[in-house]
């Protein structure tokens, strides 16, 4: 049975996520220094003990990023002085200027026009561990469905999110393929669940995973054709 569905991971595979993340942090950093003196010019290091903590006492908000983020924050702010209520207040406030920031992707050249059209012929998905929201990137309109580890409460490599991308398009495993940059996330994940995976390895890495991808692509205008192959193999 031929292909049907198609999911993608966003960071790294849609946009270079480093840029984006440096821009969000330092934005969020200047926001706090002017909006909350108590706690001054924060070391980014002093952030990364709090998560660090909250982490062991909680280990599950390793999947909820932005619930971890303003918990982070509200923790730095009341031990810096704040009330529990202000300290939230200004908590919601930063991650909204973090979350704005952290927006401000650059997509690579080659995403609209790839998406459009795989649109046209294929069920196009988002699998996600992050927090990025294809809604507020005008990227919506090409997806079915966007899932992320937040929402689910768990994230890639577990099989649960594939199994929900399947569920939300109906399709059996053998009809779907992963686009993603992670050896062990995207392309183990992928393929312990069932679907097949693509690789993508714009720098040309070494594969250092286990089971190799069922394919690998260097840009995304590869990918048509590399479905159109994976989909004549399995015909």
């Amino acid at each position: 049975m031929s292909i049907a569905l198609v999911t993608f991971d966003l960071d790294d595979t849609l946009w270079s996520v480093a840029p984006v993340m440096h821009g969000a942090e330092a934005a969020l950093r200047e926001w706090l220094a002017a909006s909350a003196p108590k706690l001054g010019p924060v070391p980014v290091e002093h952030l990364w003990l709090i998560r660090k903590r909250l982490l062991l006492l909680e280990p599950s908000l390793s999947h909820r990023l932005s619930e971890l983020r303003r918990r982070i924050l509200q923790l730095a702010l009341r031990e810096a002085g704040y009330a529990d209520v202000q300290a939230e207040q200004l908590a919601e406030q930063g991650f909204q200027v973090f979350l704005h920031a952290r927006h401000q992707v650059e997509l690579f050249p080659e995403v609209h026009p790839t998406l459009e059209k795989l649109a046209n012929r294929y069920c196009l998905g988002v699998i996600t561990n992050g927090n990025a929201d294809v809604r507020r990137l005008g990227l919506a309109d090409y997806f079915h469905f966007a899932l992320n580890a937040e929402d689910l409460g768990i994230g890639k490599p577990d099989p649960h999110p594939f199994n929900q991308a399947l569920q939300r398009a109906g399709v059996a495993a053998h009809q779907a393929v992963h686009i993603g940059d992670h050896p062990g996330d995207d392309i183990a994940g992928a393929l312990a669940a069932g679907l097949q995976a693509i690789w993508f390895n714009p720098q040309g890495k070494a594969w250092e995973g286990q089971q190799p991808a069922d394919a690998e692509i260097r840009n995304l205008a590869e990918l048509p054709a590399v479905l159109e192959q994976l989909d004549n193999k399995s015909a």
